[in-house]
């Protein structure tokens, strides 16, 4: 087994580290979701955080973790009665973004269960969790059926497996923390709100920091275990201080000043719901047990705002979370003449451990060499907008994009297998049943129905002579099913010099815009080909950020020729690489263009050849026709029947001016 990197040797990321121990200190608080660009110690500090909490006592052989204090009633491997137990080291589960649903709730042997009547449970990685970590890296990326079940969990604190009418129940509450880039996409909001605390983190600027952080990960790496040891004294010393928080949480007092500053602050803020206010009161009651302290303080209840808030306050899609700290100071001090918040704490202490408040964090640079948890830092330029590129002759200032409007689905015709998502048909293991089939490997959908009709002619033949139905593998069905399928949407925007007067390129990007808001909602990936001058490029791979392209779109420069052979070739060889990396998600190409074609010999027999190599590859595709004014070529509808797609007017885009514009992309496409 690995030694884990220790949790005092990250370097800096203090709010990081503090929302993890406040969880250590009260899992009743929620989880942790950590935000943040990739080498910045995200996953080091989670894995580091299970060798600080308690040992947990449990029923000997129990593969369901109960408490020999207070067993589970319905725990499938009880009853148990109460006794002594076992102690064990909690336990830091890691959740693959890649894992079947059997593998997260467990998986129920259902030919057993018709024929024998057995509930045989095999239990999955939220049993083996129970009173210990869910760790998910890369949380944005879990499906969303996946996500759905692991949030019902961690909410009812119970996981069920039900299949056919048989199912099982066991406990499971866990400490779930997530951690995402959000380069990668974002999280659905009614998601956001179910985890208790966010952090954003960054890589330090500061060199000496950088430095140290360097330092710390080199001398893990050539002595791991010689490392821990060093920081020994600095690991114990954290563990013993959650376990006296712990034993000082129940005699916390949150007095009615704070709960009225709590109250005021959400409102401020506009939060739906109430789960906010009750995580900002565990969470100031955690920071005050963390500061040894009996009574909650305004500092606490200020820290808990910025740790519960930004990801539940109302924002638009593209919006990063984030408090406005002048406007959380001044709803607190309306709001702190109650007298029971106190000032600031500092009466009972100062914590010589960290900054004041009750948000004190465990030493980390005056201790032995630790790692930050991430030797890689991001390149210079990462998640950065991009600067104007080639200042060439006759480029114009990038236009702001007008205000995004809300659109019908775009759609690719036919029935996929790709991701999960809420565009096109696609064949899903969830969705409405439309049939059965011959299970290939293991059996994860019943089709009940399909499975009796097999196994009915044979019972004679079986043996028969009970009430029971004999069922032999050969039976079984699997039940096929239909939902959606997230696409790539792939946009390619003209910005040539014919695009470049100002209120039409606002029109445009406002109008791309639209449709990036849609892909959001959509859980699509989308990439953005530009092209102008003399060349096309990629203004952003393939991603599932949308937030990136919004912010490249943004950034966006006129001007010059209009090389639109080169732009659909550019396309083109994006969706060919994009196909060898994942074949299963089909393409929705977005031309946005007036048509024209200039620049080099030929360029708009160029186009047309271009064009037709999407036709031949059967890609759905869809021109936004740009073009205005009173005398109209018609271009853009050109273009459009070469790529075997459809042509839509600006005008057209919006609401329900599109609502004929699927059904003509499919018709053209039959």
């Amino acid at each position: 087994m690995s030694t884990p990197f220790p949790f005092t040797a990250v370097v800096g990321q203090d709010d990081l580290r503090l929302a993890l121990l406040l969880n250590a200190v009260s899992p009743a608080v929620g989880g942790v979701l950590v935000r943040g660009e990739k080498g910045t110690a995200k996953s080091t500090a989670v894995r580091a955080l299970s060798a600080l909490l308690p040992e947990v006592a449990v029923v000997p052989g129990c593969r369901f973790s109960c408490d020999p204090a207070r067993p589970d009633a319905e725990c499938p491997d009880g009853p148990h009665e109460p006794g002594n137990g076992s102690a064990r080291p909690a336990r830091m589960v890691e959740l693959p973004v890649g894992a079947s649903e059997d593998r997260l709730v467990g998986a129920l042997d259902i030919e057993r269960a018709l024929a024998e009547g057995v509930k045989a449970f095999e239990p999955g990685l939220l049993a083996d969790a129970h009173r210990g970590i869910l760790y998910v890296d890369e949380v944005n990326l879990l499906h969303d059926h996946l996500v759905d079940l692991l949030l019902d969990a961690a909410a009812m604190g119970a996981s069920y497996v039900e299949r056919e009418g048989v199912s099982v129940r066991h406990a499971s509450k866990f400490l779930l923390v997530g951690t995402m880039n959000p380069e990668e996409g974002e999280l659905r909001p009614q998601l956001l709100d179910r985890f208790g605390l966010t952090v954003e983190v960054a890589a330090s600027r500061e060199p000496d920091q950088r430095v140290e952080v360097v330092r710390r990960r080199l001398a893990y790496d050539d002595d791991p275990a010689g490392f821990a040891t060093r920081w020994a004294d600095e690991e114990a010393a954290v563990r013993q201080r959650i376990v006296a928080a712990r034993e000082l949480l129940p005699s916390v007092r949150l007095g009615d000043g704070a709960l009225r500053q709590i109250a005021a602050t959400c409102a401020a803020f506009e939060v739906d719901g109430m789960r906010a206010d009750i995580v900002m009161a565990r969470t100031a009651t955690a920071l005050a047990a963390w500061a040894g302290r009996t009574e909650v303080s305004a500092e606490d209840v200020r820290q808990a705002a910025l740790l519960a808030l930004p990801h539940r306050r109302r924002r638009n899609p593209f919006d990063a979370p984030g408090l406005d700290e002048d406007k959380l100071d001044e709803t607190l001090e309306e709001f702190s003449g109650s007298g029971d918040s106190g000032d600031s704490g500092n009466d009972d202490e100062p914590d010589p451990d960290g900054p004041g408040g009750g948000g004190g964090q465990p030493p980390s640079s005056d201790g032995p060499e630790a790692d930050g948890g991430s030797g890689a830092q991001p390149e210079a330029g990462d998640g950065g907008e991009p600067q104007a590129s080639g200042a060439g002759s006759g480029e114009q200032a990038a236009a702001r994009a007008s205000e995004p409007f809300r659109t019908k689905v775009l759609s690719v015709p036919g029935l996929g297998d790709g991701a999960a998502g809420r565009r096109s048909r696609a064949r899903t293991e969830h969705g409405r049943t439309t049939g059965a089939r011959r299970p290939r490997g293991a059996l994860t959908k019943l089709h009940l129905a399909a499975t009796v009709q097999a196994a009915a002619p044979h019972q004679r033949a079986r043996g028969r002579s009970g009430p029971g139905l004999v069922v032999r593998r050969d039976d079984l069905r699997q039940a096929t099913r239909e939902g959606r399928e997230g696409n790539l949407v792939l946009f390619v925007v003209d910005a040539s010099g014919s695009m470049a007067a100002r209120q039409r390129m606002s029109a445009v990007k406002g109008a791309v815009l639209s449709l990036l808001l849609d892909a959001y909602q959509r859980r699509d990936k989308v990439g953005l080909v530009t092209f102008r001058g003399s060349a096309a490029e990629v203004a952003l791979p393939p991603t599932s950020s949308v937030d990136a392209a919004a912010a490249r779109l943004e950034t966006l420069p006129t001007g010059g020729r209009t090389p639109l052979a080169a732009g659909l070739l550019r396309a083109h060889e994006v969706l060919r690489v994009e196909r060898l990396r994942d074949p299963a998600r089909r393409a929705l190409v977005v031309v946005v263009t007036d048509g024209r074609a200039t620049g080099g010999p030929e360029p708009v027999a160029l186009a047309r050849r271009a064009a037709r190599l999407f036709a031949a590859e059967g890609v759905a595709s869809v021109v936004v026709d740009c073009e205005s004014g009173p005398v109209r070529l018609g271009l853009a509808g050109q273009l459009a029947g070469e790529l075997g797609g459809t042509a839509v007017t600006l005008d057209e885009l919006r609401a329900d001016s599109i609502a004929g514009l699927v059904k003509d992309v499919q018709r053209r496409a039959a």
